[in-house]
């Protein structure tokens, strides 16, 4: 680590934009929506920019914002307490047999992903018959999502939500979730999984960005993006909102823990030596806000693909497919109000990626990991991320890394 690695970008009527962009590419698109936030009258200090960086809803995915007496529900998005579950098993690389096929198969069948029948009642991506892990997780924590409905009895109005979530407790979802094994620098197996508080928590997320929504339009407030309608402390959307992203930040945390429970039964079962989980679990969410001291001042701190890095934190910062991941310990820098990247980020979008690649270019990019290798996961192709080395060495004074991760095994939703 040398010196100052962020760059300062002065915004006009806004706060200053301080991005850790140093060697990879901050796209226009990109850099429009960071000038957006930086002139909401509440934004505290500074924005922070992570190397991953890339355009998102409203706000951009890998931004740190912190604020004072306001929350912006698009900032967080829809996958509320998204983020990353790790842990370190006994089992080494000469121990998993020659074909990881078939491990890949029993991860697959031990855990619902994707989703199919329209999210109806055929979904392979949930649980028709929840596991009791499901339904033990979720008893715990239905009666404060019960609170949650009984004080906005709109939210939920085509299901029972405590039945859906029991539903999608400890089931992996779509898009860029996974389940992966990996090895170390030293050949240990790791069990490393994505994801967040999957339907239930979308919507949450949706329903209050929607009420911010209408409350900007009722208050006559314009926005440079509708997307940054927020919600002022103090009113009673704002206290709703607090309590039910609370809750789904809590429910992804929970659920992230469930499947790697379930991807450890399904390894014992499999014709694998008897191994533990030796590294104490590391889950961390990368999509979420809290309550942060930050610069003098008690605010509400909003990490859209960021991982809180304070000094002496774990977290884990995966690549694309096939690449490879981190775990880091946090360096705790105050400037990037103790946060990093949570990721590669892509440098495309899921669209241009089919566009751009093939199968064949896929199956090359993915050598030695047992995955997909069809057009259905072009959209995660490697090539759609950003140099994960670039990523790192831009962000070197806000984490130092533990240890390096290559997927052998990689389970896509």
């Amino acid at each position: 680590m040398t010196g100052v690695r962020y760059q300062l970008h002065i915004t006009p009527g806004g706060v200053p934009i301080k991005s850790w962009t140093d060697g990879v590419e901050l796209e226009a698109e990109a850099r429009k929506q960071l000038y957006n936030v930086a002139t909401l009258p509440f934004i505290h200090r500074h924005v922070a920019v992570m190397p991953d960086v890339h355009w998102g809803m409203g706000a951009t995915i890998g931004s740190v914002i912190a604020t004072k007496g306001a929350i912006i529900p698009a900032a967080v998005g829809v996958d509320i307490g998204c983020g990353m579950v790790a842990a370190r098993t006994t089992l080494t690389a000469n121990m998993l047999p020659d074909s990881l096929k078939t491990l890949r198969s029993a991860i697959e069948a031990a855990v619902p992903v994707g989703r199919t029948d329209n999210g109806g009642p055929n979904d392979r991506g949930a649980w028709s018959d929840p596991h009791t892990y499901a339904v033990s997780a979720t008893k715990a924590i239905a009666p404060a999502l019960a609170a949650v409905w009984e004080k906005n009895p709109k939210l939920f109005t085509k299901y029972d939500p405590i039945t859906r979530a029991a539903q999608h407790m400890g089931t992996l979802g779509t898009g860029n979730h996974f389940i992966e094994l990996c090895l170390d620098e030293t050949d240990i197996l790791w069990i490393m999984l994505h994801s967040g508080s999957r339907g239930i928590g979308n919507r949450i997320g949706t329903y209050f960005i929607n009420l911010a929504k209408e409350d900007m339009r009722k208050w006559y407030i314009n926005l440079p993006d509708k997307n940054l309608a927020y919600m002022p402390e103090g009113t009673d959307h704002f206290d709703s909102y607090i309590q039910a992203v609370g809750w789904a930040q809590d429910y992804a945390f929970q659920s992230r823990l469930i499947m790697l429970q379930l991807v450890e039964d399904a390894m014992h079962r499999s014709e694998l030596p008897d191994f533990e989980i030796t590294y104490e679990v590391i889950n961390c969410h990368h999509n979420y806000v809290t309550k942060e001291h930050h610069f003098g001042e008690n605010v509400w701190l909003t990490r859209k693909g960021a991982v809180r890095a304070r000094k002496g934190d774990m977290g884990i910062i995966p690549g694309s497919m096939g690449v490879k991941s981190f775990i880091v310990r946090g360096l705790g820098n105050p400037e990037s109000f103790d946060s990093c990247s949570h990721g590669a980020g892509r440098r495309m979008s899921r669209g241009d990626a089919k566009r751009t690649f093939t199968v064949a270019d896929h199956i090359k990019a993915t050598a030695g990991v047992e995955c997909l290798k069809d057009e259905s996961v072009l959209d995660e192709t490697p090539g759609a991320y950003k140099d994960i080395d670039a990523v790192m060495a831009a962000q070197d004074d806000l984490v130092e890394i533990v240890h390096t991760l290559k997927q052998v095994v990689c389970v896509k939703g």
